[in-house]
C-alpha cells in the first residue's frame, strides 16, 4: 500500500473494538474517517487521538442502516483526507436478547438493517471508490464477522448470529466479484472482547469454554484488522480471521 492511499474510513468507530482499528491503523500511518452514529464527543476524541500521532482524521456521523447516508460518508472522507485505500465495516449492533419465538418483526429488521444491508450498502460504496474498474487504485476491505457465525450465538443472541453468518458469507463472494479489480475482502471474526457490549455473563463463559480462558481485548482484534490491511497480507481475500482465543 503506497503511503498517499492510505486513507481509511471505519463505522462505528467512536468507542469498542471500532475505536481500537482506527487508532491501531493511524498507528500504521493510516488517515483516518471515524464513521459514528450517535457519540460524536466520542468520535470527536478518536479524531484527536490520531491527529496527535501525526495522522490526518475526520469524525463522520453515519447511521450504516439508513441508505441514504452512505454516499456522505464516503465522499466527506475522500473530500477532507484524499482517495480511499480501506474500508472496514465496523458498525453493528447485537439487537435485543430474545428467543426466536419472541422475536418481532420490527427487532429483526433494524438488526438486519445494520448488521447486513448496511455493511452490504457501504462496501458496495468503498468498491465505487477502490475498484480499478471504477478508476480507483484498488485496496481493502474489512468487514467485522464474529465466532457467533459459527457458534449460534449466546442465549437470546441467535439473530445477532445469523447476521454474522451473513457477513461471512458476503465476504467470500465479494472477494470472488472485486479481486480482479484490485480489491482484497477480509472479515475478521471475535470471540468475547471487553467492550460495552459484552453480556454480563461473558467472563464467566470465557473462564469456562475459552481455551486461552480469557476475555479478549479490543486491540487485539484491532492489530488483526491492521494486519489483514497491510501488505503483509497481499494474497489473502474471501476469508475470515478468527480472534477468539480458541473459542
Amino acid at each position: 500500500m503506497d503511503d498517499n492511499n492510505k486513507v481509511a474510513v471505519v463505522t462505528g468507530g467512536s468507542r469498542g473494538i471500532g475505536r481500537a482499528i482506527c487508532l491501531r491503523l493511524a498507528k500504521e500511518g493510516w488517515s483516518v474517517a471515524v464513521g459514528y452514529a450517535r457519540e460524536k464527543l466520542a468520535a470527536e476524541e478518536v479524531v484527536e487521538a490520531i491527529r496527535a500521532m501525526g495522522r490526518s482524521a475526520i469524525a463522520v456521523q453515519v447511521d450504516v442502516g439508513d441508505p441514504e447516508q452512505i454516499p456522505t460518508l464516503f465522499s466527506q472522507a475522500t473530500e477532507a483526507l484524499g482517495p480511499l485505500g480501506l474500508f472496514v465495516a465496523n458498525a453493528g449492533m447485537t439487537g435485543n436478547a430474545l428467543r426466536t419465538d419472541e422475536q418481532t418483526a420490527e427487532n429483526l429488521q433494524r438488526l438486519f438493517e445494520v448488521n447486513v444491508i448496511g455493511s452490504m450498502l457501504a462496501s458496495g460504496g468503498a468498491v465505487r471508490h477502490l475498484s480499478t474498474r471504477h478508476g480507483g487504485n484498488g485496496g481493502t476491505i474489512v468487514l467485522l464477522s464474529s465466532v457467533a457465525a459459527r457458534l449460534g450465538g449466546l442465549a437470546g443472541q441467535v439473530a445477532y448470529a445469523t447476521t454474522k453468518g451473513a457477513i461471512e458469507t458476503f465476504t467470500r463472494g465479494l472477494a470472488n466479484e472485486v479481486g480482479p479489480e484490485g480489491i482484497r475482502v477480509v472479515a475478521i471474526a471475535p470471540g468475547l472482547t471487553a467492550t460495552d457490549m459484552l453480556p454480563n455473563e461473558a467472563e464467566a463463559v470465557a473462564r469456562a469454554t475459552v481455551p486461552l480462558r480469557r476475555v479478549g481485548k479490543a486491540s487485539e482484534v484491532a492489530d488483526a484488522v491492521a494486519w489483514a490491511a497491510s501488505n503483509a497480507a497481499s494474497y489473502i481475500t474471501g476469508t475470515t480471521i478468527t480472534v477468539s482465543g480458541g473459542r
